[in-house]
Parts: C-alpha cells; structure tokens; sequence
C-alpha cells in the first residue's frame, strides 16, 4: 500500500513554506530554506515510507487560509488536524509545545521539568528542533532561560518576528471589551 503525502507552496510575510498533508492530517510546514528541510523528507520518505507529491488537498487549503489568517493577526489557534509520525519522546515534547498559549513563551529548562525529567533539557530541544510544524506546532515560543532567543530552525529574525506578531495581538485581544449580555445595548433582558 502506498502511503502520500501531496504539497504545496505556500507564501508568508517572511518567506515562503512547503506544507504536506494526507487524509489524516498535516504533516510538515516548513519554510522551504531550513536547513533540516532535506533531511526531514529522507526521513519522512525513508522512516516513515511515504511518498511526496505535488497537490491539492483539502488539509493544505486550510493551513494556507489559516497561516494567513495567523499573519494578518486573526487567528491565534489553528483548527487543521496534525498527523505527527514521530518516536513517543518527539510526540510528549510537541504535545508540549501545543499547550503553550498563544502570545507566551517557555524555556527548555522549564519543559524538562513538567516533564518530571529536569536533567533533560538537550533531550528537550533536540525534540524541540525535529519539529516538523512550524508555527502551529509553536516551538518558536522556546526562549533561552536568560530570555534569548536560542535555537530556532527557521532563524532568529523569524523566531523573533513570530514572536513580537504574538505579543502584539495578545496585548491587542486583552485590550479588547468583553461583550456582556446584561450591559449591552438591545440586550436580552
């Protein structure tokens, strides 16, 4: 049985992404100049048997309207479903990285100890750096534990980038009113 994934091309504020998905799930977003990039589809290919093929899906549809949505600062959450073939380890780290709020950041040392194992921070990032989902599997949001900004696949100045839009729209949505039934005009009561 032959397993695919179809990809596409998509464009961002900050260069250009390949995503590839199948019926389960998005499996790769990366920015099409990471370094690991090549490396990521051997092991996708080899690893995982997959075979990569230009197309249209459904999956990559979504994460391109999402991923635009996410830049213009609309959308802090993304909805297309994730199909991760990954090692248990890779999958608890990135579980992580998906609970990490929107607008927040974490250290390697602090994910090392939710995780009940404070002695494996390089394991931690190391698991951190195989992730094959940018931005919606948020491992931009991994800080030094002095507050730098260490080790991102896709480069600094986008780590850096990703970060401040988030800070920004965090600070934007809390300044937003609360819409409340009971004060508003023409409400219910």
């Amino acid at each position: 049985m032959t397993k695919t994934l179809r990809y596409k091309h998509i464009q961002t504020p900050i260069g250009p992404m390949i995503a590839m998905a199948n019926d389960e799930g998005l499996s790769l977003l990366e920015f099409a100049d990471r370094p690991a990039l090549p490396a990521e589809l051997t092991e996708l290919e080899q690893r995982y048997r997959y075979t990569i093929m230009p197309g249209n899906h459904r999956y990559l549809d979504q994460i391109e309207g999402e991923i635009a949505a996410y830049f213009a600062g609309e959308q802090t959450v993304f909805k297309t479903p994730l199909f991760l073939p990954a090692t248990p380890f890779q999958r608890t780290i990135w579980s992580m990285l998906l609970d990490i709020p929107f607008g927040e950041t974490r250290t390697y040392g602090g994910m090392a100890r939710a995780l009940g194992k404070p002695n494996s921070s390089r394991a931690v990032g190391g698991a951190n750096g195989q992730n094959r989902i940018a931005i919606v599997v948020p491992c931009h949001r991994i800080i030094g534990a002095d507050g730098s900004l260490t080790g991102y696949g896709g480069g600094q100045p986008r780590k850096r980038f990703l970060l401040d839009l988030e800070h920004r729209v965090a600070a934007r949505k809390s300044e937003e009113p609360v819409f409340h039934p009971i004060t508003a005009q023409g409400s219910f009561l």
